[in-house]
């Protein structure tokens, strides 16, 4: 009705002169226009069920005379491969303007404009990006673009694709649902998506940055002590308390295992000791002793070799008798090895030698086990 009055208008202006003709031809154009620009062209005086009739005859004539028989011997097979096409690929939904009513044809309204160039979608798609319109969600839907088809409008203003094109259903005309600029040029673009893998991974980073920081954290605690006194003492708890568990989980607790190992190391220690008695526990007789005495005296053996001072055999004794020695004589032992030595020096050395007894005594100088005898002047 706009459209129809500034027809009616723009014909006053002219002159009333005007014929009624001209008035009548310029009426239908507008209309034709308002239908056209309103998308509404399945209007009709005739009954609507006819119509929409006829258009499926007239689109199966046309499938038929469309269609070719074609034979397929084999000989022509392509080698190519599918081809891949790029998924970030931009290219314009509507290329081509639509085609000129009779009202722009007439010079009644002014005509589409032109197709954008290369250069304007690129001026188009830099006005976007300042004013941040991929980074704000859908104007229409109020989510994320994500990974979903996104279209730029020749207005500047993003959507995403199913939701423009359910507005443009709903209301049945090509207005911006923002600027309500009519007649724009739509284009794919693939900002929202490239920004959302841009957030996705930054959000992966920063959580895997997170996790290796915490891990890095609870390693320290576990090895750097705190300075809080009760801190510090809980620390050391947890501490030897670890360290006692390992030490616990390393032994090996197979019960009898260790009791067979015992009575292994108590049947060698029984053997020793039973080899021990065999040699030292005997007694030796005055026959033995004797023979023991003869054998140290071929061995000439004058001086103790633990003190180094001669010993007291019986010609000292003698003198000692006499009253020629200021000193007492020291007593001589005989050991069971045919050595000789001062009695108290061997008595020093078996006191200095601590915990052995007899007869588990070792000779100073064959380092065996003896018995030893008193020798009288």
């Amino acid at each position: 009705l706009l459209y129809f009055k500034s027809g009616l208008k723009l014909q006053r202006s002219k002159g009333r002169s005007s014929k009624k003709g001209n008035l009548a031809v310029s009426a239908v154009a507008l209309q034709d226009h308002i239908l056209h620009d309103l998308q509404l062209g399945h209007l009709s005086v005739a009954d609507p069920c006819k119509t929409k009739v006829q258009k499926n005859e007239n689109k199966s004539k046309s499938r038929k005379r469309d269609t070719t028989a074609i034979i397929d011997t084999g000989l022509r097979k392509t080698t190519e491969g599918p081809k891949v096409e790029d998924p970030e690929k931009e290219y314009v939904l509507d290329p081509t303007p639509p085609p000129l009513t009779l009202a722009q044809k007439l010079g009644l309204l002014p005509p589409p404009p032109l197709p954008l160039s290369s250069d304007e979608w690129e001026r188009v798609k830099q006005r976007s990006l300042l004013q941040g319109d991929s980074m704000q969600p859908c104007p229409i839907c109020k989510e994320e673009f994500e990974l979903h088809p996104q279209v730029l409008l020749s207005c500047s203003h993003v959507f995403h694709k199913a939701c423009l094109q359910a507005f443009e259903k709903f209301t049945n005309k090509k207005t911006c649902p923002l600027c309500r600029k009519n007649q724009y040029q739509t284009r794919v673009i693939h900002d929202g998506a490239r920004l959302f893998r841009v957030k996705c991974a930054t959000r992966i980073q920063a959580y895997w940055r997170g996790y290796i920081v915490r891990k890095w954290y609870k390693n320290l605690r576990k090895i750097v002590p705190p300075t809080d006194a009760t801190l510090r003492r809980k620390f050391f708890e947890e501490k030897f308390t670890e360290i006692s568990h390992r030490i616990l989980c390393s032994y090996n607790t197979n019960i009898d295992e260790l009791f067979s190992e015992i009575d292994l190391c108590l049947a060698v220690n029984r053997s020793i000791l039973q080899q021990l008695d065999e040699r030292c526990g005997h007694e030796i007789t005055e026959e033995d002793w004797e023979k023991i005495q003869v054998q140290a005296a071929h061995r000439e053996i004058y001086e103790c070799s633990i003190c180094l001072t001669p010993l007291s055999l019986h010609g000292d004794c003698r003198q000692a008798s006499v009253g020629t020695s200021t000193q007492p004589p020291r007593k001589t032992v005989l050991l069971s090895c045919a050595h000789l030595f001062h009695h108290a020096c061997l008595l020093a050395l078996e006191e200095f030698s601590l915990g052995d007894n007899t007869p588990f005594h070792a000779c100073p100088l064959c380092r065996s086990c003896y018995q030893k005898k008193i020798l009288e002047c």
